[in-house]
Formats: C-alpha cells, structure tokens, sequence
C-alpha cells in the first residue's frame, strides 16, 4: 500500500512537472511571437510614414524583392533551427519580422490608420479565442492539418496569379477563404504545439523545447499576420 501510494505521488508530481513546463513553453511561444509582432508593426508605420523609402521599397523590380523576401526566409527557417542554436534560430525570427514589417508597410498608404487599428483589434480578440480553443479543446483536430496546408498553398497560388490579373473579384474570394483558413490553423497549430510539447516533454531536450518554442512563435505569428491582412482587405477603410 505504501509502495503504491508513493508511485502515484511520484506520477502527480511529475504531472504537474509537465503542466508548469507546458505553461513555460506557451509562454515562451506567445512572448516571442508577441515581441516579432511589435517589431513589425513598428517597422512598417515607420516605413510606411517615409515617403522616400515607400518610394524607393516599392517601385521597379525592388517591390518583388520586399513582397517575396519574407516567403523565402520563412523557407529557410527550417535550415536555420536545424544548423543553428535556438538564440540564432530567435534571431532570425526576429529579423524575419522586421522584414515582413517592411513587406506590408503599404497598407499605412492605403489604408486609413484608425481601420488598421481596428483590424488588428477584431484580429487579436479572434486570434486570442480560436487559440484559447485550440488548447483547450478535447477534440483532436489534428486531421485538419493536411487541408489547412493544401488550402495555404492553393492561397499562394492564386495570390500570385492575382498579382498579374488585378482582379478585385479574385481578391475579394481570396481574402473570405484566407481568413477560414487562417482561423483554422491558428487553433491547429496551438493543439499542435501543445501536443509536440507534451510529446517530448519526459525527454528533458532544453535545445529541443528551445527551438521548438520559436517554431511555434513562427507558426503563430504567421497565422495572426495572414488572418490580419485578409481581414484588412475585407473590411479596412481605404484612404
């Protein structure tokens, strides 16, 4: 009896190893991702203020190098978390941000700041709910994931189609799906991360969590910054 008593005591106080672990990790997640999502923001109304570098970022063949920078960093951010420590990998996810910043800096010319705040507001409250349910739901979401994916790229696809054919129609299709889609993966990836966390957390790899809790961040921010723009084109005020 006393033997058992302490096998479940040693199996509750690692259980709650974990849950303080998992609540460390998220943490860290949503304060990396939070600290990429100030940084762009702030570099692009800083840009976008600047009449000379919107001019010079935004003419010619320089506007192709801004728009698919931040798509080819994303690319090479899965080299950088395996060749790399996780204080690199953080790094360039920081860098990646000021360049996503510097991407959409447009939208401070097009749109008028007061929709931009209000987007973002709408974009945080929902963001905030559709995680908040990815974590703590019961349900396993995790088939979702291969037509969130299939859906992303088809998105791509059609957004750079969309470039050539300048059609307001196309766009406005694109922004609707975009943002189902973004929803979608923004509970899915929490779920995911919790999971991979839970997954790896008996392990003990500090490197691992390290460079998992980035991966995360990135997969976050990417949702937010999508669902974001889609919304702005849906309901932002133009200037």
């Amino acid at each position: 009896m006393a033997e058992y008593k302490t096998i479940r005591t040693a199996g509750a106080t690692r259980s709650a190893q974990i849950d303080q672990g998992l609540r460390a990790h998220m943490n860290k997640v949503y304060g990396t991702m939070s600290v990429g999502m100030l940084l762009t923001f702030l570099t692009a109304w800083a840009v976008g203020n600047n009449a000379y570098m919107m001019q010079t970022l935004f003419t010619g063949f320089t506007r192709y190098i801004v728009m698919f920078a931040p798509l080819i960093m994303v690319f090479a951010f899965g080299a950088v978390i395996n060749k790399f420590s996780a204080a690199a990998a953080q790094l360039f996810f920081y860098a990646f941000a000021a360049v996503m910043g510097v991407s959409i800096s447009y939208i401070f010319i097009v749109f008028t700041d007061f929709s931009i705040a209000q987007v973002f507001l709408t974009t945080s409250i929902a963001f905030a709910g559709l995680s908040l349910w990815g974590y703590t739901t019961k349900k396993d979401i995790s088939g979702w994931g291969s037509f969130l994916i299939m859906g992303v790229i088809g998105l791509i696809v059609a957004s750079i189609i969309n470039i050539f054919l300048g059609s307001p129609a196309i766009m406005f299709a694109i922004s609707i799906i975009g943002v189902l889609i973004f929803a979608g993966l923004t509970a899915y990836d929490t779920q995911s991360i919790k999971n991979e966390y839970l997954a790896h957390a008996q392990h003990g790899d500090s490197e691992w969590l390290g460079k998992s809790a980035i991966m995360g961040a990135l997969r976050l921010y990417l949702d937010f910054i999508n669902m974001f723009m889609f919304l702005l084109q849906l309901l932002g005020n133009r200037e």
